[in-house]
C-alpha cells in the first residue's frame, strides 16, 4: 500500500519530485490520514456516525461451554467440553490399573499400555491405525497409572466418527497376537532395565514409597511389571483381566472440541451393544478393596557412583523419600493439602530461578539455600480416590545421610507450626496460576474432564477450584499437617545406606516437637 502511495505521488509531482531540493524547499506536503478527510471535526474519543456499535469480549469468570455428561444404557458415560479450534482430543478412560491386580499376575496394566493401538478386528496392524489417523492429522497415545488407563487421540474434528470407531476397536477388539505379545515383552524388559540404569531415581523412588506406604495392597502394588512375570503374561491372562475391568460401567468417553450431540451419536454407534473380544460375560471378580495405609520402609542398597551416562562424572548420591498419608481427592482437605505441597515446593540445587520456579518455597529457603551439600529437596503429593500421600524427596552425599534425614523430619514438623500469610498467599497464587496455565492446553482439559467424570460423574470447573483455593486459611494448613503427622511414616531409601537412621528413629523424630533424630553414641566412628 505504501508503495502505491509513493508511486502516485511521483506521477502527480512530475519527474523531478524525487529530488531532495524540491521536497526540502517546496510547499510543505500535507498527509491525508484515514480519519482526517471523512470526519475532520470528530475527536477520537467519540464514536463515528454511521458505524455499528462494537461488541467487546468480556471476562466474567464463567466458562460459556460447561462440561456436558450423558450416560448410555450400558452404563458408559459420555463427557464433552466444547472449545474453539479445528482439532479435538478424544479418548476412553477406564477405571483400571495396577491397584486392581491383587488377584492377577502383577504387570498386566504395564503390558496393556504397551499393547495399545496394535492390530484389531478392523485394522491388521499398528501401521494401518496410524495411517488412518494421519488422514485426519491425528496422533494417538495410551497411558496407565495406578488407578486409570487412558487411550487418547488428537485429530481434526471432522474425523470424529472415524476416531471414535477406531478407539472402540482398539479398546474392545484387540487381537493380542503372539508376535505382538513377544514384542511387548521385549519393550517391557527394556523399560525395566532403563528404570534401574537411569540417573534420575524419581520413578523408582515413587514405586518404592508406594510399596512402603501401602504394603501389599491397592496403590502399593507394583506399577511396573516385575521381571519374573514378563514371560508369564499371555493372551489368556490378559483376557481374564479385561473381562472384569474393561466393562462399560467403568469407562468414560471424553472429548474436548466437539459437539456433545455428535459425540453421543458416535458413542451409541460404536460402544453400545458391541461384543468385546473376550466375550460378553458379566464381571464377577472385581476388586473393590479400599487402600490400607500401613507405613514402613523399603530400602535398596545400590552403588550409585557410576550412574553418569557421559564422560563427566556424576556425584555419588543417596536418595531418601519420606511420606505421610494425606487424603483422597474426593475429600474437602484435598485443596489445603495441595496448597501445603505448593508451599513446600523445592527442586534441585541448581536452578536458573525466575517466576514460577518456586525459589521462595520452604524447601528452597530453609533447606537448599542453607545446606549447600544437598542436591535436591522436592515435595510431591500423590492423591487417589480413597487415599493420598505427601512426601519429600532429598538427595545428598552418602556421608551426610543422617543429617539430611533430620533436616527433612524438621521440615515435616514445621508444617504444623506457624504459617506466614505472605507465603500462604504466594503458594495459593502459584497453585491457581499453574492450574489455569495447564488448562490452556486441550489435552490437559481432556484428561481433567475424563478423570473427574470417571471418579465423581461430574466436573468442577476451574473457577470453582480457584474459589476453594482462595478460601484456604493458615489454620487449615496447620490442621491438615497436624493430622498427617499422627500417622506412621513411609520411607524409601536408594544408594549407599550405611549411615541411614533406623525406621524407629525416623518415626521418633516425626513424633517429637522439634523433628530431631534420637542421639546415637558410638564408641568407634
Amino acid at each position: 500500500m505504501a508503495a502505491v502511495v509513493l508511486a502516485a505521488t511521483r506521477l502527480l509531482r512530475g519527474p523531478g519530485s524525487w529530488g531532495g531540493a524540491r521536497l526540502r524547499f517546496g510547499a510543505p506536503a500535507c498527509r491525508q490520514f484515514s480519519s482526517g478527510g471523512a470526519y475532520p471535526s470528530i475527536p477520537l474519543s467519540s464514536p463515528l456516525p454511521g458505524v455499528p456499535t462494537p461488541v467487546f469480549a468480556t471476562v466474567d469468570g464463567q466458562e460459556k461451554f460447561e462440561t456436558k455428561i450423558t450416560t448410555l444404557d450400558n452404563g458408559l458415560r459420555v463427557a464433552s467440553q466444547n472449545k474453539f479450534g479445528q482439532f479435538c482430543t478424544v479418548g476412553i478412560l477406564i477405571n483400571s490399573g495396577s491397584r486392581y491386580e491383587a488377584k492377577y499376575l502383577s504387570g498386566i496394566a504395564h503390558f496393556l499400555e504397551k499393547l495399545a493401538f496394535s492390530s484389531t478386528d478392523r485394522f491388521d496392524s499398528k501401521d494401518e491405525i496410524l495411517l488412518t489417523l494421519e488422514k485426519h492429522g491425528g496422533i494417538c497415545d495410551c497411558q496407565t497409572s495406578r488407578d486409570t488407563t487412558m487411550y487418547a487421540v488428537s485429530a481434526d474434528s471432522k474425523g470424529l466418527d472415524t476416531v471414535v470407531g477406531l478407539l472402540a476397536d482398539v479398546v474392545l477388539h484387540p487381537r493380542l497376537t503372539d508376535e505382538e505379545l513377544e514384542m511387548t515383552r521385549m519393550a517391557v524388559q527394556f523399560e525395566l532395565e532403563d528404570l534401574n540404569m537411569r540417573p534420575d531415581p524419581e520413578p523408582l523412588l515413587t514405586e518404592m514409597i508406594h510399596e512402603a506406604a501401602y504394603r501389599g495392597n491397592t496403590v502399593g502394588l507394583h506399577r511396573f511389571c516385575p521381571t519374573e512375570n514378563v514371560a508369564k503374561i499371555d493372551r489368556e491372562v490378559l483376557h481374564s483381566y479385561l473381562r472384569n475391568y474393561y466393562t462399560p460401567d467403568r469407562m468414560v468417553l471424553a472429548a474436548v472440541g466437539v459437539e456433545h450431540s455428535h459425540l453421543v451419536e458416535c458413542a451409541r454407534k460404536y460402544l453400545l451393544g458391541t461384543r468385546p473380544a473376550w466375550g460378553s460375560g458379566k464381571a464377577v471378580d472385581v476388586d473393590r478393596s479400599v487402600a490400607q495405609y500401613t507405613g514402613g520402609i523399603v530400602k535398596l542398597e545400590r552403588d550409585m557412583s557410576n550412574v553418569s551416562l557421559g564422560p563427566a562424572p556424576f556425584p555419588e548420591l543417596t536418595h531418601i523419600m519420606i511420606g505421610l498419608e494425606s487424603c483422597s481427592f474426593l475429600e474437602g482437605d484435598f485443596i489445603p493439602f495441595a496448597v501445603l505441597n505448593m508451599m513446600m515446593g523445592g527442586g534441585g540445587s541448581f536452578s536458573a530461578g525466575g517466576p514460577g520456579k518456586g525459589m521462595f518455597t520452604r524447601l528452597y529457603l530453609n533447606v537448599l539455600n542453607r545446606h549447600h551439600w544437598m542436591y535436591n529437596a522436592t515435595s510431591y503429593h500423590h492423591s487417589y480416590e480413597d487415599t493420598g500421600l505427601l512426601c519429600i524427596h532429598a538427595s545428598a552425599d552418602p556421608r551426610q545421610v543422617r543429617e539430611m534425614v533430620e533436616i527433612i523430619t524438621k521440615e515435616f514438623i514445621l508444617m504444623a507450626g506457624t504459617v506466614d500469610e505472605v507465603e500462604l498467599e504466594r503458594a495459593k497464587t502459584q497453585l491457581m496460576s499453574m492450574l489455569m496455565m495447564n488448562l490452556e492446553s486441550r489435552p490437559v482439559i481432556f484428561e481433567d474432564v475424563g478423570r473427574q467424570v470417571l471418579a465423581t460423574c461430574s466436573r468442577k470447573l476451574p473457577q470453582e477450584l480457584c474459589a476453594l483455593i482462595r478460601n484456604v486459611k493458615p489454620e487449615d494448613i496447620k490442621r491438615v499437617a497436624s493430622q498427617m503427622l499422627r500417622r506412621k511414616p513411609a520411607v524409601a531409601a536408594l544408594g549407599d545406606l550405611t549411615d541411614l537412621p533406623t525406621y524407629e528413629h525416623v518415626q521418633a523424630a516425626l513424633s517429637s516437637k522439634d523433628g530431631r533424630l534420637p542421639r546415637t553414641h558410638r564408641l568407634f566412628r
